[in-house]
């Protein structure tokens, strides 16, 4: 079986991180909304409130994309604290 490929204005997405930069025709920083494994609370707290400020600046559907990658991330970090616990 072949897999799909998807192309947005004629380019071909190859990760579904491309397909969103192509379709929202913006460059996110995923890690700014998502964070990473080895950021202190501190970095969390100052990362956090520079994308608040960002998402402020963006409209439409790339303000929408940075919001859920916000939510995933922090419902994952949840997910992953209770089954540690």
């Amino acid at each position: 079986m072949n897999p799909v490929k998807l192309y947005v204005g004629g380019q071909e997405a190859l990760t579904p991180l491309e397909f969103a930069e192509l379709a929202l025709g913006v460059g996110i920083d995923v890690e700014l909304f998502i964070g990473s494994e080895d950021e202190t609370a501190e970095d969390r707290l100052v990362r956090l409130d520079a994308a608040r400020d960002i998402l402020r600046d963006l409209d439409g559907p790339a303000a929408g994309f940075g919001s859920a990658l916000m939510y995933t991330a922090e419902r994952c970090r949840v997910r992953t604290w209770k089954a540690a616990a």
